[in-house]
């Protein structure tokens, strides 16, 4: 298994899932596809890669790969190559934010718990001159409270949050519609 370097982009698999190991307790790798046109980041939090295992009831039971297989081939359908990347370290996503301002043509964003209080990676999202979506698997505002304010939001073009794995092909395809109007 390879693994991405610290501070570096996400490692790109073709066609397949994997996982790497950084330092901070690893990057999941979901996955790209070489196809013709943009490339699309989408970019995990914190808890993300046990997905499938962890709070069933809560994130259902699939997995960040199945996630990260239906995005390829919604993308290979919409003519854009997807990469999928997912980081427990709050330093490592807003490197992988910045990062993706530099090499893709949109983002979409499922910042976990940093949703709620990172004002570092909204200020990423804010940084980067590229449309992002945010994304969330969970209605959060039929959950606790605190989870119901979203710093990040406001750094985004828009929030899809409640629609299970479905929300990561809407926000998709959202990105994508932004970015080719950008």
């Amino acid at each position: 298994m390879a693994s991405a370097a610290r501070g570096s982009a996400p490692g790109v698999v073709r066609g397949h899932c994997r996982e790497g190991g950084a330092e901070s307790g690893g990057d999941r790798i979901g996955c790209a596809r070489e196809v013709r046109g943009m490339q699309i980041w989408v970019l995990h939090g914190p808890n993300l890669g046990e997905l499938g295992r962890r709070e069933p009831e809560v994130y259902g039971t699939t997995t960040l790969e199945e996630i990260g297989a239906r995005l390829v081939e919604r993308g290979r359908e919409l003519g854009v190559e997807v990469l999928c990347a997912q980081y427990d370290g709050e330093g490592e996503l807003v490197r992988a934010i910045h990062r993706a301002g530099r090499e893709a043509r949109a983002l979409v964003i499922n910042p976990g718990a940093y949703a709620h209080y990172s004002l570092a990676v909204a200020d990423a999202i804010r940084s980067v001159p590229i449309p992002c979506v945010e994304v969330h698997l969970s209605n959060l505002w039929a959950r606790e409270p605190l989870r119901h304010t979203l710093v990040t939001a406001g750094a985004c073009r828009g929030v899809i949050a409640g629609l299970g794995p479905q929300g990561y092909l809407l926000a998709l395809e959202a990105a994508v519609a932004l970015a080719a109007d950008a």
